[in-house]
Parts: C-alpha cells; structure tokens; sequence
C-alpha cells in the first residue's frame, strides 16, 4: 500500500459540501482506504482576487493504486462533480491534487510529485501538518520547516 497525501479545494457551489462530497468519493475507491482528513480551512485565492475564498483540506489515503491510475481516478471524481476549468488559477468546483505519493519522486509531463508548489502553499501545509506533522517532503524539508519559512498564512479553519 502506498501512503499518500490528497489536496482538496473548492470556491464554488457551496465549497464545504463539495469537499465532503469528494471526501466520499474518495472513500468509494477501488484499493484505497481513506485514512485521514484535517479540519476544513479558509484561504485566499493563490490567482487572480475577483474570485471567492477557497475551501481547502488534505486527506491521508492508503491505496494499491499506481500514481498514474489514482490521478484518472482524481480527475474522474472532478469531472463527476461538474468540475470545469475557466481559467489559470481561477475559481474551482473542485480541486483534487496528489501532493505526495510515499517519498516518490515523479516529473511526468501530466504529473509532478510532490506537487510543483506544494512548499509555497499555506493551505497545503498547514492541513498537511495537522494530520502529519512529522511528513517529510523529499527534496523539500519537513512540513514544519516549509510552515515557518512562508511569509505569510491568512487560513483560519472553519466548522465543516
């Protein structure tokens, strides 16, 4: 079983009820067991400022899965819940994202692990540390080095 970390966010349609609806999606499938999920965070778009606040988590999950077969199964689960890209950075129905796949280091042309900006994002970190802090990320650090190396965080948690 390979351990791996789930980026989730939303800013759209009610983002916290599209979150736990990705959350049970995630728990539908095949060869992968959810095995953790922080607390729902606020944050500020990373893009452009004309949109909504975002909805962000990380869930921990166990899957059998191979990199490439969990990101079709991610993008499925996107595309289930209507998800549709309008513009770089821009506002979301859903987000799903392999941040970490156990210390594996990948850089395909439709996949990087671990994620491109992952040791740039608040609403990364912070949920990531909540569910495992002591997670270390190859090439990066651990994830309370990268924390107290960002400039700012503006996430508060919110009551799912």
């Amino acid at each position: 079983m390979a351990r791996v970390f789930i980026g989730l966010g939303s800013n759209l349609s009610d983002p916290v009820r599209q979150l736990k609806r990705a959350i049970e999606h995630l728990k539908l499938l095949e060869k992968t067991s959810v095995m953790r999920c922080s607390s729902f965070y606020c944050s500020k778009p990373q893009g452009p400022q004309d949109q909504p606040d975002f909805v962000n988590a990380v869930c921990l999950i166990d899957t059998l899965l191979s990199p490439e077969r969990l990101l079709l199964a991610l993008q499925d689960i996107e595309q289930t819940q209507g998800r549709v890209k309008q513009r770089h950075w821009g506002e979301r129905l859903i987000d799903l994202d392999i941040l970490l796949f156990d210390d594996r280091i990948i850089s395909w042309p439709h996949l990087t692990i671990p994620h491109s900006e992952i040791a740039h994002r608040d609403f990364v970190l912070v949920p990531l540390s909540e569910i495992a802090p002591d997670t270390v990320i190859p090439n990066m650090g651990t994830v309370t080095s990268l924390i107290a190396q960002l400039d700012n965080s503006y996430l508060y948690p919110i009551q799912p």
